[in-house]
């Protein structure tokens, strides 16, 4: 007798089944279809009018089934006569991030106050492809940043190796130039493809007198009537966003090495460069243990700061220097100017009442202003060292009503996704209008303290209902080799700090459409600034979580009821498939 070996080979099949309409959906599908079978237009009317917040006409809901019913059955040899609604077309309707997104996608709010009333989309260092140290120098960022909406773009100019020219590149590091005159063509062509509000270009200048003049031709040649600048004296007040509609403003910004400490050594930003990239996962850190590190505007309109402590300033490398020499006929095209405080802190934070322009701090004393002179910030630049495109928790800024708190774009984590999450509102334009109450003076000379303890002001209650689209999106062996993923999620505000808060629901294991039914409430004080923060995890016993999904959405943007909630990834791109269905409600009590 011989002996044999045998060798049998499985195939490892992953289950799924396909997403079924939640015990809610079902429930108001039979109660506005009264019992029947399938839903009339007037029907699915009144369900909008009631549950969902939305006043249609009969028309309109008309229209909507129609729609349904040609997403659903166009590949259907069977014609219906009537436009009547199934329970799966509800839910299928329900569960469309085309047909029921969870935010409103119009403009909505008032546009014809001065620009400064107004958080501006921002970003910093636009022209980097990846990290600041070494990266290349491009417009496809630009271009990029332009088509999510982002309505300031920061550009460095530096001569050219022969001196005869203008490049773009992060001075002195190894990253690689791009020619000015490719990026200003760029800009001129992407400015207005995701809003019609008006583009602010801050030139972080290096150049000398021979060379700005280039730049003011070139600038002059490239935008023509779309470039917008004040005629004569300086401005009291910007004009409004409306009014320059489809317009770019220049602004300048003095060159970062007068604005960090002179002691500082590369070796600073090679320790930073480690550290940030042990700290950073696919993530990014919580946004609650960000420090900030940022460069500060000022003018605060119409609010006076009360006199506090006697924080100095090394006035020396003040903005004079670095336009006493400057072309004129490039000084003349900008609107926005930059310079360095002299004396005291709150000296500087008052400005000039009868001035626009920006000034910047060092690294230093805004860690010191945010944490002994909080309620007097006014408006924020941020600091550029963070080597690896990393960010910083943009809500501090945000709370004290900074017109611009700018993020690397390059990168990726929480608190870009906070950025990108704030700027959903109003239409995605790049523009939100400022809450009152940051606009005014409060009792007594007081300013709005976002660390204050207020009176809750409103109740948002979310349900996670379920999710699907993982299937799609992804390879069967993306999150586990052996079994289907099990995702759990977690929802939570951003905003000030009482109102922060993240929870979790319940693991749901081997399932590529989880169905989760839980619900969240969240007391806000100031629900203005908050932003909901959803997070898909895929939990992994042996390792660190996987990253199965983000969004943030503005509080007061959401739509009450129940809708789709797409995800993005880890750069904020919208996946095609994953989303979320959810409901959300509002109350005062």
């Amino acid at each position: 007798m011989g002996s044999y070996k045998c060798c049998f080979c499985f195939t490892r099949r992953f289950l799924w089944r396909a997403v079924e309409p939640p015990a809610d959906v079902r429930e108001a599908f039979a109660f506005y279809a009264e019992g029947g079978a399938v839903m009339s237009p007037e029907q699915l009317r009144r369900f909008l009018a009631d549950r969902q917040g939305e006043a249609v006409t009969a028309a309109e809901a008309e229209l909507i089934v129609e729609r349904i019913r040609e997403m659903r059955h166009r590949h259907s040899p069977v014609k219906f006569s009537r436009s009547l609604l199934s329970v799966d077309d509800f839910f299928h309707f329900l569960f469309s991030g085309d047909l029921n997104p969870a935010i409103r996608s119009q403009v909505h709010h008032d546009m014809t106050a001065p620009l400064s009333h107004y958080y501006i989309y921002t970003s910093h260092n636009s022209y980097l492809k990846g990290n600041q140290l070494s990266s290349d120098s491009s417009d496809v960022p630009i271009v990029k940043a332009l088509q999510r909406g982002v309505r300031v773009i920061e550009l460095d100019m530096w001569p050219n190796p022969k001196k005869d020219d203008i490049d773009i590149v992060h001075g002195r590091t190894l990253t690689s130039p791009v020619p000015l005159i490719k990026c200003l063509r760029s800009i001129k062509e992407h400015a207005f493809t995701a809003s019609p509000y008006p583009v602010v270009i801050t030139l972080e200048d290096h150049l000398t007198s021979d060379l700005q003049a280039k730049v003011a031709k070139m600038v002059t040649q490239t935008f023509g009537d779309m470039l917008y600048y004040p005629k004569g004296e300086s401005m009291e007040e910007f004009p409004s966003p409306a009014t320059l509609s489809r317009r770019i403003l220049l602004s300048t910004k003095p060159p970062e090495e007068y604005l960090e400490s002179k002691t500082q050594k590369v070796k600073d930003s090679v320790s930073q460069k480690r550290k940030e990239t042990e700290e950073e996962d696919s993530w990014g850190k919580e946004v609650t243990d960000f420090k900030a590190e940022l460069h500060y505007d000022s003018k605060r309109d119409g609010q006076n700061q009360e006199e506090g402590d006697s924080d100095d300033y090394d006035d020396e490398d003040d903005d004079s220097k670095f336009h006493q020499n400057a072309a004129p006929e490039f000084t003349n095209l900008i609107t926005i100017r930059a310079g360095k405080p002299k004396g005291h802190l709150i000296h500087a934070l008052r400005g000039n009442p009868n001035e626009v322009r920006r000034l910047s701090l060092s690294e230093q004393q805004l860690e010191k202003l945010a944490a002994s002179h909080g309620t007097e910030i006014v408006r924020i630049y941020p600091k550029g060292t963070r080597v690896t495109s990393s960010n910083y928790n943009p809500m501090l800024g945000w709370m004290h009503g900074a017109q611009m708190v700018a993020l690397n774009m390059q990168g990726y984590g929480r608190s870009l996704w906070l950025m990108h999450g704030f700027y959903r509102a109003n239409g995605g334009c790049g523009y939100v209008k400022k809450p009152d109450f940051l606009m005014k003076v409060e009792q007594y000379g007081q300013v709005f303290d976002p660390k204050r303890i207020l009176p809750v002001k409103k109740i948002l209650k979310v349900k996670v209902y379920l999710g699907d689209g993982w299937l799609m999106d992804f390879k069967r062996t993306y999150f586990d080799n052996y079994s289907p993923p099990d995702f759990y999620a977690r929802v939570g505000i951003a905003g000030v700090p009482a109102d922060c808060i993240m929870k979790k629901t319940r693991i749901i294991e081997d399932e590529w459409a989880p169905v989760w039914n839980e619900e969240f409430i969240f007391p806000l004080i100031v629900p203005e600034l908050a932003l909901l923060r959803v997070e898909i995890h895929e939990y992994d016993m042996s390792d660190k979580d996987d990253f199965g999904g983000q969004t943030c959405l503005p509080v007061l943007e959401l739509r009450q009821g129940i809708h789709c909630v797409p995800l993005c990834d880890r750069k904020g791109t919208q996946y095609k498939s994953v989303r979320l269905l959810m409901g959300f409600s509002f109350s005062s009590e």
